[in-house]
């Protein structure tokens, strides 16, 4: 079972794409793209769902296996 987490080496700026793309398989560059596109189209709605995000995840090393 995949656990969800932030990740540490594949981070750009939290490690909330990169944690999502661990878990879901999905190349990271990939949900950028589609993360930078949402988040013009939203007019920020995405950017507080990113940093809500940011501080429900927990780190990768914080995460049992």
């Amino acid at each position: 079972m995949n656990k969800l987490f932030r990740s540490r080496s594949n981070r750009q700026i939290a490690g909330v794409i990169g944690g999502l793309a661990s878990y879901t398989g999905v190349d990271a560059s990939l949900l950028r793209v589609i993360f930078v596109i949402c988040l013009l189209m939203s007019f920020g709605t995405f950017a507080l769902i990113y940093f809500v995000w940011m501080l429900i995840v927990p780190n990768e090393e914080d995460v049992i296996r």
